[in-house]
């Protein structure tokens, strides 16, 4: 498993799995095309995009091109690194038949070639976790500490930093905590909850 400082960006929660067993990164799904109503997504990529960059990882077919051409619209040159799967005709064992265009999503494509299409795209690999932008330190004990997960509060303080963050209010406390570490240590988080005062 290699280590990814920038966030890579996918199309669906399949391809964020299949990602999973192969990189230690930030991996964020762009739901298809819902990306393209949903601010509070956007709004996170950009987030992540200048604190650590991030790599679009799309499938082969028109559709990721579409998604892919969004994000970069969106996002200065120089803060995404772009990696291309190859189109390999074929289909994803889940699936019944082949996608419209006939081609492997990022989903069916192998560990072996994934690692290569990431490498190619130029991602900066970390050798250990302190190489990492944000050193993952904030815990479930944290939230719960910071009053933003057991309290009576915990709802409107938690609500009030994820509308500060432009996140939607349902997002789960895994989610949270992966977006957290992403963007904050926790001494920076402390400070922005003093600020927003919650």
């Amino acid at each position: 498993m290699i280590k990814i400082k920038e966030a890579v960006i996918v199309e669906g929660k399949y391809d964020k799995m299949r990602l999973k067993g192969v990189i230690e990164a930030t991996i964020i799904e762009t739901n298809g095309f819902r990306i393209f109503k949903d601010k509070e997504k956007v709004s996170l990529i950009k987030k992540l995009a200048e604190k650590q960059g991030i790599v679009i990882l799309t499938d082969s077919d028109s559709a990721g091109f579409v998604i892919r051409n969004y994000l970069k619209g969106m996002i200065a040159e120089n803060k995404i690194k772009n990696a291309y799967i190859p189109q390999i005709a074929g289909k994803e064992k889940r699936k019944d038949k082949p996608s419209k265009e006939g081609f492997l999503g990022v989903e069916g494509i192998d560990e072996k070639l994934l690692t290569e299409v990431l490498s190619r795209a130029g991602v900066t690999l970390c050798d250990s976790i302190s190489d990492t932008v944000s050193v993952k330190n904030i815990t479930v004990t944290d939230l719960f500490n910071l009053k933003l997960s057991g309290c009576s509060d915990s709802k409107k303080r938690r609500n009030d930093l994820l509308d500060y963050l432009e996140l939607p209010p349902y997002i789960s406390t895994k989610a949270l905590l992966e977006i957290l570490n992403s963007l904050f240590t926790l001494e920076q988080l402390k400070t922005l909850l003093d600020t927003l005062n919650c």
